[in-house]
């Protein structure tokens, strides 16, 4: 598991990177989308990561959002209104 958090840990540092050197900020604003989608997409990733170590391996098929918030509903209600922050944020807004 730890192993796991770092790697999360570095997809959301390398989002962060991406929008400090690449996305060019000009008055409070992003003026690059391919580098805030980018960021976005990488960020998401990361939160992804951390909740497979958390939450295990689905038995069929492919992991979607309705899975994970489903998942997360049984665990932790208050994490799955941070998971859906994330999910509105992330991977709906910035990409």
């Amino acid at each position: 598991m730890p192993n796991t958090v770092q790697e999360a840990k570095r997809y959301l540092d390398n989002a962060k990177e991406i929008l400090r050197e690449k996305a060019k900020k000009e008055d409070g604003f992003y003026q690059d989308k391919k580098y805030v989608k980018l960021a976005g997409h990488a960020a998401y990733t990361g939160v992804l990561v951390a909740l497979d170590s958390l939450l295990g391996k689905k038995t069929k098929g492919r992991k979607s959002v309705e899975w994970y918030q489903n998942e997360l509903s049984k665990v932790d209600k208050k994490a799955l209104t941070t998971f859906n922050d994330a999910y509105d944020t992330l991977h709906l807004a910035m990409s």
